[in-house]
């Protein structure tokens, strides 16, 4: 029996059911490094990978995926556009671009990777783009302003999700509950809190990985898992990938997901203002 054999699914506003647990590739170097790890996740029964073309991996990700022997409508590939990107016209030629570049006939979601720019002229290209079977679902990420609002109000095509910081120390309840009129769910980004000691450390992760055989970080991504978050933690290392996946096996209980809530204390490991965020967009200008 396969690690992944009891894979979980979340059914989308849409209508769409997307893998609740793949693989992410932020900040995997291009070309062997992102091909191998993609592939020895696929060879591992992992059938979601995400990625951006800010990562400037696209290419990488979708040769792996075409070499696989994974049949390409068993995989979902995720990817983001860049606020470079965004603009009525624009968006469009963009997601060409990148069907091009990823190489794998059509893209499962596609999303905003940030909240700035001409947001609402790219949602309408990204709506065309579902329209025309380019693209299946679209959603957003780092949308947690007013931005969030404007944009649900303006589109035809609720987003549905939206990629965040979130993890049991910033367990995002407050925004879940904004997004619940959309039927919008939370993806996450960070899911292991950037890998922080202090949270890895937990005495009440290490006490629950004790009881059901488990390391903390298997814990927090069950924990995920049952709270109806999709996560897909990063790794190149095959040890890694193995153990991210083995959370299908066992389940917290009631009273473990209430003691794993109070730990939430507000704490964000990305803390940078909207100011400083809108400014910096520059220094990650995607390639083509």
């Amino acid at each position: 029996m396969g690690i992944l054999d009891n894979q979980t699914f979340v059914t989308l506003n849409d209508g769409n059911k997307i893998p609740q647990f793949g693989m992410g590739v932020y900040m995997v170097a291009p070309g062997v490094v992102t091909e191998q790890a993609v592939s020895e996740a696929l060879n591992l029964g992992y059938c979601h990978i995400d990625t951006a073309h800010a990562y400037q991996n696209e290419r990488s990700v979708g040769k792996a995926i075409r070499e696989s022997d994974v049949p390409r409508e068993n995989i979902w590939v995720t990817s983001k556009l860049w606020p470079s990107e965004y603009g009525h016209g624009a968006t469009a030629q963009a997601i060409d671009k990148m069907l091009k570049r990823l190489g794998t006939g059509y893209i499962d979601l596609l999303l905003l990777h940030q909240q700035f720019g001409d947001y609402n002229g790219a949602w309408g290209d990204m709506e065309d783009a579902v329209a025309a079977g380019k693209v299946r679902s679209i959603g957003i990420s780092n949308f947690e302003s007013s931005h969030l609002e404007d944009l649900c109000n303006n589109a035809r095509i609720k987003p549905a999700v939206n990629q965040v910081e979130c993890h049991p120390y910033y367990s995002q309840d407050d925004l879940l509950a904004r997004m619940k009129p959309y039927g919008t769910i939370i993806e996450s980004w960070y899911p292991l809190g950037h890998g922080d000691a202090g949270l890895l450390d937990e005495p009440l992760f290490a006490q629950l990985g004790k009881e059901y055989g488990k390391t903390s970080a298997q814990i927090i991504l069950r924990w995920h898992i049952q709270k109806g978050n999709v996560i897909f933690p990063k790794s190149t290392n095959p040890k890694h990938i193995a153990e991210n996946a083995d959370i299908f096996d066992f389940a917290l209980t009631d009273k473990e997901m209430a003691q794993i809530k109070t730990l939430d204390s507000g704490k964000r490991f990305f803390n940078m203002s909207l100011e400083d965020q809108e400014h910096n967009l520059g220094n990650w200008a995607p390639e083509d």
